[in-house]
């Protein structure tokens, strides 16, 4: 019997094991830290064997197969003396692909992702379409096609999970835009980032859509140094206008959304969707947490909560959109980051930065000398306070950190929660 090992039990992890012994494996699932009480009590009931707070070696290198979290970093030594042996170490989207005939909607980017996966489904939806949602969003692929395989599933895909998909192929791959984002986990080359993006093209061939804006500079140079399979739909401002209704009454507001909302547009087209349901359903799409939400008006302050702006980047969308003078509130884990990007919007839209990170010096060095008011902070409580003392009437709070979340929060989702109870608690 073929063994498979699992490394982490999260959503995807738990979902890999559960598919796998439902296929017949010899399964074991190891975590080097707590697995939570729901994944505990799925693994038991579906009679796999677990480990959590350690990894066994013993219980792992016999592996035929790893399904690998796609939080455990290449590097790390047991994935190292993993692949020194040969054990072939695949995501769980590579995994649960075998299994399913499913057509596969998948998005990629820096920024956007969540949005565009989001509006995607919610087309499908719309248009009745039998859809799952997966990926970095909704649950485990693997835990679908074992429980309830739909013929369609929309895919958020990070570079973490394409760098262990190998056979996979995407029916519609999307690329939004590519930035310099994770670049700790690729050896400081933002190369080896661009490439683990383009994989999304893999497999390809003309019966398959690969979606990417024209106008991003790095897609662009790429797609000139490459011969792709697939049949090409470029989008972008000096492309062809996709979209069935105008700017204006797109519900999803700014530049960014615009052309999220025209590959969005185009995804459903190839698909044969009715235009009067993309039409519809790009009016009434409501957006996705923590990504410019609205939080609350206190004392004639808006508090916006853009936790999910986690790179650079998508924190100079988040700026381009505000209309008032901004508190922004920054920090957390750096990546590598490079945050001249965003000088010009901050020095032309801030009047007030709050760092809130155990580990400031980097901020604290680039933005010292722009001439605005620095708010310091290592914690939630203080950025609330400080932001809050520092807006006047008409202004906006924005959070939106240009970083990780891991230094203070378990998750982007656990700072955007954190901070919008405590804006309310005002």
């Amino acid at each position: 019997m073929k063994r498979i090992v699992v490394l982490g039990a999260g959503e995807s992890g738990s979902g890999a094991a559960i598919l796998a012994k439902e296929k017949g494996f010899d399964v074991f699932v190891s975590d080097c830290g707590t697995i939570s009480e729901p994944y505990r009590a799925l693994l038991d009931q579906n009679g796999v064997a677990w480990e959590d707070g350690q990894h066994t070696e013993a219980l792992i290198l016999n592996a035929d197969e790893v399904v690998k979290s796609p939080g455990i970093p290449l590097n790390a030594p047991l994935i190292q003396k993993l692949q020194a042996q040969g054990t072939p170490i695949i995501s769980e989207i590579e995994f649960a692909a075998r299994y399913t005939k499913a057509k596969m909607i998948c998005i990629t980017g820096s920024n956007g992702k969540t949005t565009t996966t989001s509006l995607i489904y919610y087309i499908l939806q719309r248009a009745g379409l039998d859809v799952g949602l997966a990926g970095n969003i909704g649950n485990s692929l693997a835990l679908q096609v074992a429980h309830e395989d739909h013929a369609y599933y929309v895919i958020e895909l990070s570079s973490f999970q394409l760098d262990n998909m190998y056979d996979f192929k995407a029916d519609i791959a999307i690329l939004l835009n590519i930035t310099p984002d994770h670049l700790d986990r690729y050896d400081f080359k933002f190369q080896n980032y661009i490439d683990a993006k383009f994989r999304i093209t893999r497999n390809q061939t003309a019966d398959d859509a690969f979606i990417y804006w024209a106008e991003d500079p790095i897609i662009d140079k790429e797609m000139k140094k490459l011969q792709l399979g697939a049949t090409l739909y470029p989008y972008g401002f000096t492309q062809p206008n996709p979209l069935p209704v105008s700017e204006e009454e797109l519900a999803l507001k700014g530049r960014h959304n615009v052309l999220n909302s025209m590959a969005a547009t185009i995804a459903a087209n190839v698909l044969n969707i009715k235009k009067d349901v993309i039409r519809e359903s790009l009016m009434t799409f409501q957006g996705v947490a923590h990504r410019l939400q609205y939080v609350a008006t206190v004392r004639g302050v808006k508090w916006i909560n853009d936790s999910k702006a986690t790179n650079v980047n998508s924190c100079w969308y988040a700026l381009e959109s505000m209309t008032t003078p901004t508190v922004l509130i920054l920090g957390g884990k750096d990546k590598g980051n490079d945050y001249s990007e965003i000088d010009d919007l901050v020095r032309e839209k801030c009047h007030t930065l709050v760092f809130m990170g155990l580990h400031n010096e980097k901020l604290r060095e680039h933005f010292g000398n722009f001439g605005l008011n620095i708010i310091d902070t290592d914690n939630l409580a203080d950025a609330i306070q400080g932001a809050y003392q520092a807006a006047k009437e008409g202004d906006t709070v924005l959070l939106s950190p240009c970083c990780a979340s891991f230094d203070l929060f378990k998750s982007y989702e656990d700072r955007g929660e954190q901070f919008m109870k405590a804006v309310k608690a005002l």
